[in-house]
């Protein structure tokens, strides 16, 4: 029997400009068609959107640099819940349950990108630039879906005893 997992984790090489596994896992998740150096552009080109927008502002809530404020981001649109549906008695029920860790980023990159894939009419870096920069402040598409999810959860925290 086949493993869940591929060793997709451990080949998983840093990216070439800040050395960091997150953002290259980031790059893989927006590639297209196989076209790793074209998503690297994207990403890139947005980062360097954000560090002249955060040079040019200067905002004291936000941090400094363009990697800290993607991180940043990340962890305003990590979920930490999620409803599935499960079927009991003939009824299907919408069960809140925790999310591990490798769930809750997978989950954090649909929504981002999915954010972003959905505006029409500008580059893609300039919507990703725009999407993580709303997202650190707390606001955007990705934002918006993840309390989204953790409210479905909490209407539904009545069912929880249905999650084993």
């Amino acid at each position: 029997m086949p493993n869940k997992f591929t060793a997709s984790e451990s080949q998983l090489k840093p990216d070439p400009r800040y050395q960091d596994l997150v953002v290259s896992k980031f790059i893989n998740c927006i590639m297209y068609d196989g076209k790793k150096a074209t998503a690297q552009r994207i990403v890139y080109d947005a980062f360097d959107m954000i560090q002249n927008r955060l040079d040019k502002e200067k905002p004291e809530t936000l941090p400094k640099t363009a990697i800290e404020l993607f991180q940043k981001a990340l962890e305003n649109v990590r979920p930490s819940v999620e409803v599935r549906s499960k079927r009991v008695g003939g009824a299907n029920y919408q069960v809140p349950m925790q999310l591990n860790k490798r769930r809750a980023q997978s989950l954090t990159f649909r929504w981002i990108i999915e954010a972003v894939r959905e505006e029409k009419g500008k580059p893609v870096a300039l919507r990703l630039a725009k999407e993580l920069y709303d997202a650190a402040k707390g606001e955007g598409k990705a934002v918006t879906t993840r309390e989204n999810t953790h409210r479905m959860a909490d209407a539904n925290k009545a069912f929880a005893h249905f999650a084993w």
